[in-house]
């Protein structure tokens, strides 16, 4: 007896333009023709429709969507939840959009495009468990650093032309004193500039005040969240809460996505650049990748280059070598990098790998 045979499953490319209050979802087959196009509003009943739009077309639905951190970070949730793959599309270069033009369905279908010829693989961050804990912790903090930076260079601005008698009294003064002088200036009657130097000085420390309690507040809270999220990266010599975050923030949830150590390294600007011609062969440091992620890496190697003895006996060698300091830099964040992925991408790599077996 001859079994019927089974008809192929189809696959189907879906390609999504995010926005705030809407997206746009083009569909391809797996030849590339289109085979429909709608809008979606932001909200789950939105993202449920979607992917019953999507099923209906065919059996084995895939989807590239724009701005995954963003606005199309609540769709991409829903869908790797409900297990369809998910790619992170970005925006297709000047040369393309000059020849094809822009609109949302244009962009939804050049998304779908990059999915289907596999120039576009990246996995989006799940976004769903302690890194975006510490993600939501580090913006307010971030904002709140920059917020007092901003007060207390705003107060000494004041004082260069407030009157001579109140700057010759706190222009000597450190950062410390200054906030705390200014703290306790009184005024009598808001008659002259001198009252509303004296005011506006007051209003400018309180509020410096105010916001050094609350960034070290978050300070406290990210040490903590670090530590439980990822207690062997935090006890590595010279790495703080706040580096330590900015490594994690690059990885994200779910570090299985990234693919080997020398992904890792390009991903923070850490791999070597390629700068030789004719007989010159050599490489420059990476100016790409995840700024924050390399300033962390500098921050960590300045400290050892300091105090970690193992580090200064490597700098000593390289320079004696011949090697510049930014060079060594260099190859000391790849090395660094190489610990880096050992604790934090690794063990999640053999735990995915176990679990398919």
């Amino acid at each position: 007896m001859t079994s019927i045979p089974q008809p192929p499953r189809r696959r189907i490319v879906v390609g999504v333009d995010t926005h705030k209050y809407a997206h746009v979802a083009v569909a391809l087959d797996q030849v590339g023709a289109v085979l429909d196009r709608t809008t979606i509003t932001v909200d789950r009943a939105g993202y449920t429709r979607l992917r019953q739009w999507a099923l209906e077309l065919g059996d084995q639905v895939e989807f590239g969507v724009e701005g995954c951190g963003s606005y199309g970070a609540g769709l991409v949730s829903h869908l790797r939840r409900a297990g369809h793959r998910v790619v992170e599309v970005n925006q297709p270069d000047r040369r393309i959009r000059y020849l094809r033009g822009k609109n949302d369905t244009i962009d939804a279908e050049n998304a779908a495009r990059a999915v289907l010829a596999g120039t576009a693989t990246p996995v989006p961050k799940s976004a769903d468990g302690s890194v975006e804990m510490i993600r939501q912790v580090k913006i307010a903090k971030d904002t709140a650093v920059k917020a007092r930076s901003q007060a207390i260079i705003t107060l000494k601005t004041i004082i260069v032309t407030a009157p001579a008698e109140l700057r010759e009294q706190l222009q000597p003064l450190n950062d410390r004193e200054l906030i705390a002088a200014c703290r306790a200036l009184r005024y009598e009657t808001m008659s002259g500039p001198a009252d509303a130097a004296c005011y506006t000085l007051r209003a400018l420390a309180e509020r410096y005040h105010q916001l050094d309690s609350e960034a070290r507040l978050h300070d406290r809270v990210l040490a903590t969240l670090t530590d439980r999220t990822a207690p062997a990266l935090t006890s590595l010599f010279g790495v703080a809460a706040d580096s330590a975050a900015e490594l994690l923030l690059v990885v994200g949830d779910n570090p299985e996505r990234i693919r080997s150590e020398a992904a890792l390294a390009k991903l923070c600007g850490a791999c070597p650049v390629p700068a030789s011609s004719g007989q010159t062969f050599r490489h420059r440091l990476n100016r790409g990748g995840h700024r924050q992620a390399n300033a962390a890496l500098h921050r960590i190697l300045i400290v050892r280059m300091r105090f970690h003895e193992p580090t200064i006996t490597y700098t000593a060698r390289r320079t004696a070598e011949g090697k510049t300091k930014k060079e060594i830099l260099r190859c000391l964040k790849r090395l660094l990098i190489r610990d880096i992925f050992q604790i934090i991408v690794a063990p999640h790599k053999e735990t995915t790998s176990a679990l398919a077996a």
